[in-house]
């Protein structure tokens, strides 16, 4: 495989590995499905999802910065 390829696979690794993490958990933990009918539920329901890992995520932070502190 030539070297610009192997770079630009690299490159994007990173990203995935950044941008999977959250759907996995959503998917997983959440047991988020979305089998509605219509754009706008579905967007509400991924938005909520979001949130919510996004608050977990917050609250991870919060007691990882007490237990330094």
């Amino acid at each position: 495989m030539p070297t610009h390829i192997k770079r630009a696979n690299s490159a994007r690794s990173k990203v995935r590995a950044l941008v999977e993490h959250p759907f996995a958990d959503q998917k997983h933990r959440m047991g988020l499905r979305i089998r509605t009918m219509g754009l706008a539920r579905a967007t509400i329901k991924i938005t909520m999802a979001n949130m919510a890992f996004n608050i977990r995520l917050l609250i991870y932070h919060e007691t990882q910065q007490m237990k330094c502190a």
